[in-house]
């Protein structure tokens, strides 16, 4: 918990509704951190944690104007410092049969939205805050995919592209934030026991080494590590989170 000679920190994360951000929610609030979350709903009457609407922004992140609006809000909530961003919010958007979204049939419109929630939101709001960011020695955290470095049997093709996007950005964002005090990283979440899962993950498990499905809050711990002292000289690096599946 936080300590009395150690002022309170703050994360800010978008995704938190379910999955791994859901995790990494509880998992900073445990550790007595203010969680500000980011998302397209208004704050829900029986939030599961901790946590009031002042610590919630609506933000569309499909829209630019929207986006550029929540951060004016969020920098009015903030006192000066932002110690850790966590770009979680994704979209992935399916065939009307459920089915994956190959290059050939994902429309312009579909590439425009899966990039701008996936890929420019992140460095969006990573720059309009840059300045609490860097006021507190602060971290940015990219989840990207192992859908970005492999073609993948359910995730469509612009959601794995944002991805790999995603992860470049995060070297190109650690050279250029490292100046101002500011680590960022990424982590890479292979099969997840979370909502997005498709029917048929289980075959894909049978090629993990260790034969399971990772836990929301297995990726959680390593997001909270990255945004800790612990992580305090790492910077441009994607963790694989995926039980050796990139192997």
């Amino acid at each position: 918990m936080a300590t009395t000679n150690q002022p309170r920190r703050t994360l800010l994360l978008t995704g938190a509704s379910r999955g791994i951000g859901h995790a990494t929610v509880k998992r900073f609030s445990a550790a007595g951190w203010r969680v500000i979350t980011c998302s397209r709903h208004p704050f829900p009457e029986n939030c599961p944690w901790e946590a009031g609407p002042e610590d919630h922004v609506q933000v569309d992140l499909a829209s630019t104007k929207n986006t550029e609006e929540a951060i004016a809000e969020i920098k009015r909530r903030l006192h000066g410092e932002l110690h850790a961003l966590v770009n979680n919010a994704a979209i992935s958007p399916k065939t009307a049969g459920g089915g994956r979204l190959s290059s050939i049939e994902t429309s312009r419109s579909d590439w425009g939205h899966i990039f701008q929630v996936n890929f420019f939101a992140p460095i969006m709001l990573a720059r309009g805050l840059l300045d609490e960011l860097s006021a507190a020695k602060g971290s940015v955290v990219n989840v990207t995919s192992i859908a970005g470095s492999r073609v993948h049997p359910f995730a469509g093709t612009a959601y794995s592209t944002s991805k790999a996007a995603l992860a470049a950005l995060t070297r190109e964002m650690a050279a250029d934030f490292g100046s101002r005090g500011v680590r960022v990283n990424a982590i890479a979440p292979g099969e997840i026991d979370t909502a997005m899962l498709s029917p048929g993950t289980e075959k894909i498990v049978e090629n993990i080494p260790m034969h399971r499905l990772g836990t929301p809050d297995e990726v959680a711990k390593i997001i909270y590590v990255l945004c800790t002292d612990t992580a305090s000289y790492v910077n441009g690096a994607e963790i694989h989170i995926n039980g050796g599946q990139h192997v």
